[in-house]
């Protein structure tokens, strides 16, 4: 692993923190294209969402998303949809899967974390090796390779990141399955990439739905973001990703901000 003296490159239960000019793709490159492997990403695109951002995020994973392997894209959509013109690669296969639209008038993200759930049982997990989820709301614009996998991927929040760790905003009601207690917590990790061996991605999925359950038992409800900071305080990731990988372009691109690998752009709304 390479150094980089302006930014925290390793945590403190030893898992790296990715960040451009800490990593060698080629010696990665060589070791796993002798495994063969196959990358799975998953996307949802409901409503407003599928009109607005699932095609430039299709066209940019496709150009960006693991260049060289091959690749598994998971389209979860609430219509019939066809597929934008780009240059496809003979490596990518696309699995278009309709979601009846009345699944979601609820809540969005506990569906989408249901679903995500069945499809690794039912499918994924036979078909792919290392998986992401990600939302719709991203354009890639540099590439997303192999140095971002390992058995358990979380992504800094590129808010939070450079923030006191006093001030992240982790569910503080005792209450909640999704407390953190003040004083605890390592970082604050965003919603819009998990990543990581199915099964892990699995487990997070099984346990967000525990807590959401636990909590409507309780009359108590928290955020998908918040759940998910939970999970990875009691579980570490095993590797994370900086903020350069899912960066809004809104933001004032900070020196430690070498290398936009995705744009974010902001949600209107759902």
């Amino acid at each position: 692993m390479r150094m980089r003296v302006d930014v925290i490159t390793t945590t403190d239960w030893l898992a790296p923190v990715i960040w451009e000019g800490t990593f060698d793709r080629e010696a990665l490159g060589k070791y796993y294209r002798k495994q063969n492997i196959t990358v799975g990403l998953v996307v949802f695109a409901v409503g407003s969402l599928t009109d607005q951002y699932l095609d430039p995020f299709l066209r940019s994973a496709s150009k960006f998303f693991m260049p060289g392997y091959k690749v598994i894209f998971y389209v979860m959509v609430d219509r019939f949809l066809q597929l934008p013109e780009m240059d496809y690669d003979p490596r990518h296969s696309f699995q278009i899967h309709l979601i009846g639209e009345e699944r979601w008038w609820n809540n969005y993200d506990l569906m989408r974390m249901k679903l995500l759930g069945e499809h690794i049982q039912d499918h994924i997990r036979h078909e792919v090796d290392f998986l992401f989820s990600m939302s719709a709301n991203l354009v890639f614009q540099s590439e997303f390779g192999v140095e971002t996998l390992s058995m358990s991927v979380a992504q800094l929040h590129a808010w939070w990141y450079f923030r006191k760790t006093g001030d992240l905003p982790y569910e503080r009601r005792p209450m909640s399955a999704a407390y953190i207690p003040f004083g605890l917590g390592d970082f604050y990790y965003a919603g819009t990439i998990v990543g990581g061996m199915p099964l892990r991605v699995l487990d997070l999925t099984q346990e967000y739905m525990k807590g959401v359950v636990l909590d409507a038992e309780n009359g108590l409800n928290s955020t998908y973001e918040k759940y998910l900071n939970k999970y990875f305080f009691l579980n570490k990731p095993t590797k994370l990703l900086s903020p350069e990988y899912s960066w809004d372009p809104t933001f004032h691109t900070l020196r430690q901000v070498r290398s936009m690998k995705i744009a974010q752009y902001p949600i209107d709304s759902l």
